[in-house]
């Protein structure tokens, strides 16, 4: 049967069933990791939504760890995955390809991209900082549009998560752009001080498995294509508006975010933007609805409450700003850090 023939409660039942794997997993995933379940979190709610995600930390915090996993755990495929982590000596071929030197006799300027980020689905990049102004470019090109210039004329990517990791958040004007395009950042922190015996007995375990070439946290609970029906089921949903019978619309926002947990949005918003100067721009601000809609749905399957604006707490430039909304933005929630 394919999708056109579905029914509505066959597809909603579809979305309902992947939404349970979604969920299994990401608990899952959580078992395997010491005392980062929220970053889990963010992760796949940034996969649902399909917007890019950053995680900040010293060396040594888990954050290529938590995405390895993630990615293995999904059972993405080589062909489908691409990873690097960029130094400012990584060249664009290295990312995108190297010049096919038959076309360039033509006169074409086109790469060779099998294998590179241009044809991943998933993709990692560790360092994103680091990278070059011509690779810089081409992230924010791809990021924007879902697009690569090849010989001049673009061509759709394939991509669908790209999550990216840096040991700091620099604040240089000219990469103002690649951080607001990351509506969620985060911090990776030491875990050893509160999780001591826990961090020995999970290092170690993990390091028995590397060896053994054990994976257990490939349990196949759910795979990419979960995902990928999540956000389209978010999508399709995005697009519905009808007509209630006095002639009112009633779309998404109508029917998921109640009116007053979307004042408490727009309140805490104007909120940061006026005590503490966060700059929020009309796109993030669209892409934080969807987050917070992804959230809600993947939480509970459906209405955003107020314990989903916490997801507010992500959205500093810097990694002073990200400490300062970790500790704010539950005050003006009036909401306790454990609620995740």
């Amino acid at each position: 049967m394919t999708d056109t023939e579905k029914t509505k409660d066959q597809k909603h039942d579809d979305l309902e069933n992947a939404r349970k794997r979604i969920d299994r997993f990401r608990l899952s995933l959580g078992r395997h990791i010491v005392d980062k379940q929220e970053l889990i979190d963010l992760l796949i709610i940034g996969a649902i939504a399909q917007e890019p995600v950053l995680l900040v930390g010293p060396p040594g915090t888990a954050k290529s760890d938590l995405v390895l996993k993630l990615v293995e755990g999904l059972g993405v495929g080589e062909q489908d995955y691409f990873e690097y982590m960029l130094t400012r000596f990584t060249e664009p071929s290295e990312i995108l390809g190297p010049l096919d030197l038959s076309l360039m006799k033509e006169g074409r300027y086109s790469r060779r991209t099998e294998g590179k980020m241009p044809r991943a689905k998933v993709v990692f990049l560790d360092e994103i900082f680091k990278s070059s102004s011509a690779i810089l470019n081409v992230l924010l090109t791809i990021l924007n549009e879902r697009k690569f210039y090849q010989d001049g004329k673009p061509e759709p990517v394939p991509l669908k998560l790209l999550f990216a990791a840096a040991n700091e958040i620099p604040e240089q004007a000219e990469l103002a752009a690649l951080r607001d395009r990351f509506c969620l950042k985060a911090e990776s922190r030491s875990v050893r001080q509160d999780h001591f015996e826990e961090l020995l007995d999970s290092g170690l375990r993990n390091e028995s498995n590397r060896q053994r070439k054990l994976t257990p946290w490939k349990e196949g609970i759910c795979s990419l294509a979960d995902l990928e029906l999540a956000h389209q089921g978010l999508m399709d949903r995005f697009a519905e508006e009808t007509a209630d019978q006095d002639g009112n619309t009633r779309n998404d926002r109508v029917l998921f975010f109640p009116g007053p947990v979307l004042a408490e949005f727009r309140r805490v918003i104007e909120t940061l933007s006026r005590e503490h100067k966060l700059f929020i721009s009309d796109r993030k601000l669209v892409k934080l609805y969807k987050l917070l809609r992804a959230r809600a749905w993947l939480m509970r399957g459906g209405v955003v409450a107020v314990e989903d604006l916490l997801l507010l707490r992500y959205l500093g430039e810097t990694l002073p700003e990200l400490r300062l909304l970790a500790e704010k933005v539950p005050q003006y929630l009036r909401v306790g850090q454990s609620a995740r």
